[in-house]
Parts: C-alpha cells; sequence; structure tokens
C-alpha cells in the first residue's frame, strides 16, 4: 500500500486575484476546469514536480494535498475513520480522473484522497 501526493489545491477567497498572483509571481499557467464549477488549474512547469488548482474557500485550510491511492477509496476510508480521522462531505466523481474524498486526519488537517479510473 502507498500513497503519493499527485495533486494541490490552493484556497481562495477571490478566484481571480489568486490567479494573477500565481500567474505573476510565480509564472504559473492557470485556466478554467471545465467541470461545471469554479475550479481554476495550474500548470507549475515542466519537470519534476506537481500540477494543482484553485479553488474558493470553503476549508478552513489554505493549502489541500491529494494522494493517489492504489486501493478501493472505501478501504482507506475505513483506515481514515479508524486511524482517528473523519469523511468530510461524501465521495465524489471526477469524470476521467476517478474517485475523489476529501478527509480530516488525526491532528484535523484537511487531505484529498484519489482512487484514479483504472
Amino acid at each position: 500500500m502507498s500513497a503519493r501526493v499527485v495533486h494541490f489545491e490552493i484556497t481562495a477567497d477571490d478566484l481571480s486575484r489568486a490567479a494573477a498572483f500565481y500567474r505573476d509571481v510565480l509564472g504559473w499557467e492557470v485556466a478554467a476546469w471545465e467541470g461545471g464549477m469554479p475550479y481554476l488549474l495550474a500548470a507549475t512547469g515542466e519537470g519534476p514536480g506537481i500540477d494543482g488548482a484553485l479553488m474558493p474557500r470553503d476549508h478552513d485550510q489554505a493549502v489541500i494535498v491529494t494522494a493517489q491511492v492504489d486501493q478501493p477509496l472505501e478501504q482507506v476510508l475505513a483506515r481514515v475513520i479508524t486511524g482517528g480521522g473523519a469523511l468530510i462531505g461524501e465521495i465524489g466523481d471526477i469524470p476521467g480522473v476517478g474517485r475523489h474524498a476529501y478527509v480530516r486526519d488525526s491532528e484535523g488537517n484537511v487531505l484529498g484522497l484519489l482512487q484514479p479510473t483504472t
């Protein structure tokens, strides 16, 4: 069993302002996701590293990392609960990507979990 960090999300009160900041300061390419909700994909550059997104602030954290899991999401969520964490909301489907859930870890931090489409 392993879970590698594959994505990050930065929450923002003003997506346009945040997009301009990351474009101007770090040179990221920021573009709207065509998924029907306010979510901006952030390409951080070539080579090693990960890409992420900017999203409206609806969690109490500024940055959320997402780990890709290699087991069914329900099994991982059961371990989250056993380990002192909690599911936030419901499991969601991301078309063409996989199933996703937000959880709180044992310290109250928000973590995304992604079971990719096989």
